[in-house]
């Protein structure tokens, strides 16, 4: 499965580094996962969930938060509020680059996150959180030894996790303010909790009290004896399950985003609406997509157009290689075909007839398998000029461009 790695602005002008873990094919919606305090976008538990649901169809954006990973900022200088604000910044990067996130995902204090989130995203329609506190004040017990320090000094060193964060004072006062429980009163989005009975980290309670305070639709799935760090590879697997067998009902499909699969007469391409270029090719009974690099603003979940033009020279190569081979009884085993397509200067071809400007150029490099003699190969190769594509491409051809109306078959 494709996956690509990028940065984003914050809104105070920092990168955020993301990775968008991107499924086989067309998405069937895009989520947004917020990791869990301290840790990064590559957590196992936000690669594993990510990956789980990409096989699902679903792709998945998951971000250092500010001061976290490989994003720029201060840890010191974040807070409750400025991760918020980091996940309003990603499903607002989502939603031009490809498309709006329907689903967000948080993890312990990641879960919290979203679910304060979710009403500043219009396009969320579900949001699923593991392991998450009900009150974001609960992560001040990880600091208990120095609180009185930090109130006192104003910013102290702490040790989490192994590893030295700087806290400050603005931290605690902003997770003393917030009023997550009036914000998951009013979420208005589906939501699922999934939790451990016996999280050590993050206890039931703190599921309980986000139930409770939330509106139907809810639903709530025991994680059973999983950690709170889901650090079995099981555990996250199944949480990725559940959470995209809940979400289906809750996704908003596009009327272009549904295949009809009868058969097509000629060729149809058409738009997908994931991203600047996603296109869907339909030939007969046949799909396959279409779309432009990452360099070049697309979302490289598919062949290029050109990549295209040359797979049909290729195919059709082989294609006519083998037919030749089979007529004249050749020992031809098996053909491959190597293309490269490149605008060069005309003044460069000698054997151009246009002498000026540029043009377009072909390389195709042929392998022939089998217990072949010299003249044998030699004939095969003269062939390949024979193929019908390449008769096209070398032809003139003539494009006949008129408009359409909208739902002829």
């Amino acid at each position: 499965m494709p996956a690509q790695r990028f940065d984003f602005p914050n809104p105070r002008g920092e990168r955020l580094a993301a990775l968008l873990d991107l499924p086989d094919g067309t998405p069937r919606a895009y989520a947004l996962f917020a990791h869990c305090f301290t840790c990064g976008k590559d957590v196992l538990a936000a690669s594993r969930i990510a990956q789980g649901l990409t096989r699902l169809g679903i792709a998945v954006l998951r971000f250092d938060f500010t001061g976290l990973g490989a994003s720029d900022g201060e840890f010191a200088n974040t807070n409750f509020s400025s991760n918020i604000a980091d996940l309003v910044a990603a499903a607002d990067h989502l939603r031009q680059t490809h498309a709006a996130p329907q689903l967000l995902i948080g993890h312990s204090l990641g879960g919290a996150a979203v679910l304060a989130a979710a009403g500043d995203i219009p396009e969320v329609r579900a949001v699923a959180t593991i392991g998450a506190p009900s009150d974001p004040s609960h992560v001040t017990h990880l600091l208990r030894d120095k609180l009185a320090d930090i109130q006192a000094h104003g910013e102290v060193e702490v040790t989490l996790a192994g590893r030295p964060f700087r806290v400050q004072r603005q931290f605690l006062e902003d997770v003393a303010h917030q009023k997550l429980g009036e914000r998951v009163a009013h979420l208005r989005k589906a939501l699922l909790i999934l939790h451990a009975p016996g999280d050590e980290t993050v206890g039931i309670k703190n599921a309980s009290a986000i139930f409770g305070a939330a509106k139907h639709p809810k639903s709530f799935v025991s994680l059973d004896d999983a950690d709170h760090l889901l650090r079995r590879p099981r555990d996250a697997a199944y949480a990725a399950t559940v959470i995209a067998a809940w979400v289906e009902r809750y996704l908003q499909t596009r009327a272009a985003d549904v295949v009809d699969q009868s058969p097509v007469d000629g060729v149809l391409v058409e738009e997908t609406g994931g991203g600047r270029f996603q296109q869907r090719i339909s030939a007969g009974k046949h799909r396959l997509p279409a779309d432009e690099p990452v360099a070049s603003g697309g979302l490289d979940s598919g062949l290029d157009p050109y990549s295209l033009l040359l797979s049909a020279l290729g195919a059709c190569t082989s294609m006519t290689l083998r037919l030749y081979a089979e007529r004249k009884q050749l020992p031809l085993e098996r053909v491959s075909v190597y293309l490269r397509h490149a605008k060069i200067h005309a003044a460069d071809c000698a054997e151009c007839e246009t002498k000026t400007g540029r043009l377009d150029r072909i390389d195709r490099e042929i392998v022939l398998r089998g217990t072949l003699d010299e003249t044998q190969r030699k004939r095969l190769i003269e062939i390949a000029d024979m193929c019908p594509v390449h008769r096209t491409l070398t032809s003139e051809v003539l494009i006949k461009t008129s408009e359409r109306t909208a739902g002829t078959n």
